[in-house]
């Protein structure tokens, strides 16, 4: 795991495997956070619970059972500088949050989000622009 002298980390914090996982400076992430996999920029908040994936099992086969179909891993999603991760939010492999994003409490982002969005929802949807 790459990570900057000046981030801060709370307690509980679970990284997935170190090569997976790059953190820039200046971020705080709270305690019981979740990162399987991620590239992450500068100025970055994480709040309590959240849980950043970059992997997920096949499940485009019908006659077969999901835990058979294996899994897509080692696609990292993408977060930006300067970006707000609300408390219990949920970023699905893959995604990109542009910089200045906000994404509201308990949402579910499984598309890319614009730079200066807040987003909020199950799944997140746009709920205005910052800027």
């Amino acid at each position: 795991m790459k990570s900057n002298p000046n981030n801060y980390f709370e307690p509980n914090v679970y990284i997935g495997s170190g090569k997976s996982v790059e953190i820039g400076s200046h971020c705080h992430i709270n305690e019981n956070v979740f990162i399987q996999g991620a590239k992450i920029g500068n100025y970055v908040m994480i709040a309590p619970n959240c849980a950043i994936l970059n992997s997920t099992h096949n499940h485009t086969l019908t006659d077969t059972p999901m835990i058979l179909q294996g899994e897509e891993t080692n696609n990292n999603p993408m977060i930006e500088d300067d970006v707000w991760l609300g408390r219990n939010v949920v970023v699905l492999p893959g995604v990109k949050i542009g910089t200045g994003s906000i994404i509201a409490t308990g949402a579910v982002v499984t598309k890319d989000v614009e730079p200066y969005s807040v987003m909020g929802g199950v799944p997140a949807k746009l709920i205005k622009k910052r800027k």
